[in-house]
């Protein structure tokens, strides 16, 4: 493993200013998770290793008691890597979240849905930071479910991953708002916007959700992988759209 020097900087300021002094040679890291492996292993070299462990802003937990806004500030990374099987951005998609990103030019707000270009790549900018996501509040009679699927229990990178969001009307019960978000499913994480689309505006049962399944898995981009076949990734969207749905209403119903 190549040495480096590890810079601890207390504001986000302070750690932009770090990058911009050390340039190519320099890689911001929160939990380190995913960067102390690649490190270790050899595929990634930096001269300086960015840590971004003490800004308090980056690792707070915030309600907004007076908008019902959540603020969260503690996992960018997973989505940073932008690997296809991390599943942090599907319910993070499914509940409408933006990025904060801070750089050299001020912060911008992106949606997660669209911070993914490709496999292992966003759209952040050099030296920019992920500096919190921000859920909006939910309308009230909303339910939301996900859902993983792994070769073993526990740490497993998922086979796929599914996320439902829906919000009923409350005196018809009609499908005001419907979000199916997918995981392993194409390069990067997606929503079935067909499958929302046949959702909206009807009144949710099982027999809608069962064709909404069928069209999300249509709409997914699935392949086979050492891991698994591009036919059970399918399969599993399929009936899992349903099974997730369900759970929405159940949720709404029990007035969750």
């Amino acid at each position: 493993m190549k040495a480096f020097k590890y810079l601890s900087p207390t504001t986000v300021e302070e750690a932009i200013a770090f990058h911009g002094q050390h340039s190519e040679t320099a890689k911001y890291m929160g939990g380190g998770t995913d960067v102390i492996v690649k490190v270790k292993e050899g595929w990634m070299e930096p001269d300086f290793l960015i840590s971004l462990k003490k800004i308090k802003e980056m690792s707070e937990l915030h309600k907004n008691a007076a908008t019902g806004e959540l603020s969260i500030g503690t996992i960018g990374g997973n989505l940073i890597n932008a690997v296809p099987s991390a599943d942090g951005a599907i319910p993070l998609i499914a509940l409408d979240g933006v990025a904060l990103l801070h750089g050299p030019e001020g912060e911008r707000s992106v949606a997660v849905k669209d911070l993914f270009v490709s496999p292992y790549k966003t759209i952040l900018k050099p030296m920019e930071i992920l500096k919190k996501i921000t859920i909006p509040p939910q309308a009230p009679h909303t339910g939301s479910a996900y859902i993983k699927f792994g070769r073993r229990a526990a740490m497993e990178l998922p086979l796929i991953g599914i996320g439902i969001l829906l919000s009923l009307d409350e005196i018809q019960g009609i499908c005001t708002k419907a979000r199916i978000c997918l995981g392993v499913a194409a390069p990067t994480p997606m929503r079935a916007f067909d499958a929302e689309k046949l959702l909206k505006g009807k009144k949710i049962g099982e027999a809608l959700l069962i064709e909404a399944g069928k069209i999300a898995a249509d709409e997914s981009k699935v392949r086979d992988s050492v891991r698994g076949k591009a036919w059970h990734r399918k399969e599993m969207i399929r009936v899992h759209v349903k099974r997730m749905g369900i759970k929405c209403l159940e949720l709404i119903n029990a007035g969750h």
